[in-house]
């Protein structure tokens, strides 16, 4: 594996944790579901929070995706942070239908 240029390393870098910060903030507000199930308000900020993370999500991989393709050398590093981002969606979805289905 080859070493990033410092330019990556804070693209790449911010992208680990933007993905980290989403999953974090969308387990929190999955677990407040439970634990106050009375209070309608998160159903809002839940909606809202998933729509502002997918556009911010799409952004930064969307610039990853751009570096891959104009930095052939660093493809390997940049395929993992891509699927590092791209694991939150089917953890969305699955919180997504628990949250409706109520099990």
């Amino acid at each position: 594996m080859e070493t990033f240029s410092h330019e990556n390393q804070k693209s790449a870098g911010f992208s680990t944790y933007l993905a980290i910060g989403s999953f974090g903030i969308g387990t929190l507000l999955f677990l407040l579901h439970f634990a106050l199930p009375e209070y309608g308000m998160l159903y809002f900020i839940g909606y809202f929070y998933l729509i502002l993370a997918f556009f911010i999500n799409l952004l930064v991989f969307l610039n990853l995706l751009f570096l891959f393709f104009i930095k052939p050398n660093e493809r390997e590093d940049l395929t993992i942070k891509m699927l590092i981002m791209l694991a939150n969606i089917p953890i969305a979805l699955l919180y997504l239908y628990i949250v409706f289905n109520k099990f």
